[in-house]
């Protein structure tokens, strides 16, 4: 049996990643306006290293997620929405994936179920029966979950950012009617790890071993509270059918704090053991 669900879980991680074989930078999600200039007294990565902190202050909220690539001229984007617990560090999306370059009907929307070290997915994979979910250690990919499930887990996205080592503040603009700052910077996954929470730390290690370059660009938009409302990462992997660079752009957006988030995880008898077809 054992045996049987590590099949299952890599299955689960390795067919995702092949369908993002290929990515690019550049995606958006949330509604924005112009930059404007203001002035600021915080340090920035002072800020960007409490980031994490401040949504745990707020315990919950909606989110939009987005994950863009192109390859050989193909581009597709994934999207997801749902809802995020940060006390708990559970979340729940709906995500689409879209119409495979081959033409293929769009995939039936995938639930996925975030929680400290797993990632639980329902309509994922050939052969899973539709009642079953396919369980993936986070810690055992190797990009701690920043990429495989379509959507980055929102709570490690601003866990990133305590691995931030240069930042700059760009000046305001505003996000679906909230006046944000807005920062730019890089982030370091090795930094990130060892600063992290101990429930996103080997997800954030693994991640910084098995990604092609442990920086990690972003854009980060907070509030006046210091909480993320919208965070742009591009991260750069290395594809392991051809060997060859990806980059992916994912969006995370943030928005009604303290919205109702009750995340509750599958009973042991609802997850599938046995393999997973590829796509």
């Amino acid at each position: 049996m054992a045996e049987r669900r590590q099949h299952g879980r890599a299955g689960s991680a390795m067919a995702l990643a092949g369908l993002m074989a290929g990515l690019w930078t550049g995606a958006t999600g949330c509604t924005g306006g112009a930059a404007a200039e203001d002035a600021h007294g915080a340090d920035p990565l002072e800020t960007l290293h409490r980031a994490a902190d401040a949504l745990v202050e707020a315990g919950s909220s909606r989110t939009r997620t987005s994950m863009e690539m192109a390859t050989g001229g193909t581009r597709v984007t994934i999207h997801g929405t749902g809802v995020y617990d940060f006390t708990h560090q559970r979340g729940r999306l709906r995500v689409l994936l879209p119409q495979d370059p081959a033409g293929r009907a769009d995939h039936r929307p995938i639930t996925e179920l975030l929680s400290p070290g797993a990632l639980f997915m329902k309509n994922r994979g050939a052969g899973v029966p539709p009642d079953k979910w396919v369980r993936v250690d986070t810690a055992t990919i190797s990009d701690g979950n920043l990429v495989t499930g379509g959507a980055t887990d929102p709570f490690t996205a601003a866990e990133v950012l305590r691995g931030a080592h240069r930042a700059e503040y760009v000046g305001t603009t505003t996000l679906d009617g909230t006046r944000v700052r807005h920062y730019r910077g890089t982030a370091d996954l090795h930094r990130a790890a060892k600063a992290a929470s101990p429930t996103t730390r080997a997800a954030l290690t693994a991640a910084a071993k098995g990604f092609a370059s442990p920086r990690v660009p972003f854009d980060a938009y907070l509030d006046a509270k210091g909480r993320i409302r919208k965070l742009e990462h591009r991260f750069s992997f290395v594809n392991g059918r051809e060997q060859s660079p990806v980059s992916v752009a994912s969006t995370t957006c943030l928005y009604d704090f303290g919205s109702r988030a009750n995340v509750e995880l599958p009973p042991e008898k609802d997850i599938y053991a046995g393999r997973i077809a590829e796509d």
